[in-house]
């Protein structure tokens, strides 16, 4: 049933996307019309995903559906922020990957039944989802500013550059959606602490150590932002290795559990 909206949103995602690069290679396109048709991709896509999650048998969250979820909120996210900050050239990497975890769905690799959730296993997962949105996004935003950077060095202010805030605004974005997401992941580890009797059990020990990791990684990256004023290329190196440990313990474990074991 959510083949339907999944295909629509999948188109819309690339158009808005090849838009927006046209956009930033010289071609004036309105804004607007990108945001628009954004609109729509999430809409629809959002649309799907719960059609994919809720089954007659219950919940369905496994590896691609828990991918299409994440790809729909991270594409939310950036499409909402678009409207305050000027962070429009994000959907050149976010839209397609949406598209992509979209894709998966309907390529029925995941059979699996939905199974019925208790109410405490369904908080700690949707904050964890959002906590991996989150940095999924600050990781998307730290390689756009070390583009940005790049730029500066090298004195080209056309194209991408002259479409970004100044870099003081790109980077004080950047350590918010740290901070937000470090609070998300702190909920998480805390939430997951109490559903489960046993973090370490079979199955839950790389994903808890690895979430422990990246959880030190953001929590350094931010002292060393207090204390020491990190920023520039250390922030971004800190950023996206904490991100490439967040994703290894949520989509590593998953896919070891639900597709090799």
């Amino acid at each position: 049933m959510h083949t339907l909206p999944a295909i629509i949103a999948i188109i819309c995602y690339l158009i808005a996307a090849v838009l927006q690069w046209q956009n930033v290679s010289g071609r004036r396109i309105n804004p607007l019309i990108i945001r628009l048709i954004g609109l729509v991709a999430v809409i629809s896509h959002g649309f799907s995903a719960y059609l994919d999650l809720h089954r007659p048998s219950g919940i369905h969250l496994e590896f691609f559906s828990a991918g299409s979820l994440i790809g729909w909120l991270v594409a939310g996210l950036v499409l909402l922020s678009s409207l305050r900050q000027k962070i429009d050239n994000l959907f050149i990497g976010i839209f397609p990957l949406a598209a992509i975890a979209l894709f998966f769905t309907l390529l029925g690799l995941d059979d699996s039944v939905g199974r019925h959730y208790d109410a405490g296993l369904v908080i700690h997962i949707l904050i964890s989802i959002l906590a991996y949105s989150i940095f999924t996004l600050a990781a998307f935003q730290a390689v756009l500013l070390a583009k940005q950077e790049y730029h500066l060095k090298h004195h080209k202010t056309k194209g991408l550059l002259r479409s970004l805030p100044p870099l003081q605004t790109m980077e004080a974005l950047l350590f918010e959606m740290i901070w937000t997401g470090l609070i998300l992941l702190t909920l998480s580890l805390i939430t997951g602490a109490i559903v489960f009797d046993d973090l370490f059990a079979q199955h839950l020990v790389h994903k808890t150590i690895l979430s422990i990791f990246a959880w030190l990684l953001y929590a350094t990256l931010l002292v060393g932002r207090h204390f020491l004023g990190w920023r520039s290329h250390k922030a971004i190196r800190w950023t996206v290795g904490g991100f490439i440990v967040l994703m290894l313990s949520f989509f590593g474990s998953k896919f070891v559990v639900e597709l090799l074991l």
